[in-house]
């Protein structure tokens, strides 16, 4: 039951944070302003749901590895870290920023710069998701034939 809890929230994170990116490139990149303002605001909402995807993500995990250490358990828990502090040093507070200066219809140098860095961080926070799905896969022995012993 664990596993499946702590495969469905990184599923969920995995899949809120790759709307909130795509949700951004499409509206910065083809829609203009309006879905801009749109998609700040929806991300704003949608941290309700990953916020709480990657808290529940962490804690099952921190459990599942419970006295396993070293190999993907270790990669695993270092990238969880950087996620975590990507999140809330940048990811968060960028959200929060964006949405206030677009909902002013504030699209300045500022704005476009923040947004730059979300994409970017949004981007290495998607890789180190995936790659985390990967590892759990392989641990389970469902990916890469047979089952890591860590």
């Amino acid at each position: 039951m664990l596993k499946r809890l702590h495969a469905a929230a990184g599923s969920l994170a995995l899949l809120t944070l790759l709307s909130f990116w795509i949700s951004t490139v499409v509206a910065e990149g083809f829609l203009g302003w309006p879905a801009v303002v749109a998609v700040k605001g929806a991300i704003v909402n949608g941290l309700f749901v990953l916020v709480p995807a990657m808290a529940v993500t962490g804690m099952t995990g921190a459990v599942l590895s419970k006295g396993r250490g070293g190999g993907l358990v270790a990669a695993k828990t270092r990238r969880m870290k950087i996620l975590a502090a990507n999140g809330v040093l940048v990811m968060i507070p960028a959200a929060l920023f964006l949405n206030v200066k677009a909902t002013a219809n504030e699209a300045d140098a500022l704005f476009f710069l923040i947004q730059v860095v979300e994409l970017a961080v949004g981007a290495v926070q998607i890789a180190f998701l995936v790659r985390n799905a990967r590892d759990g896969l392989r641990m389970s022995g469902r990916l890469g034939g047979r089952r890591a012993h860590v």
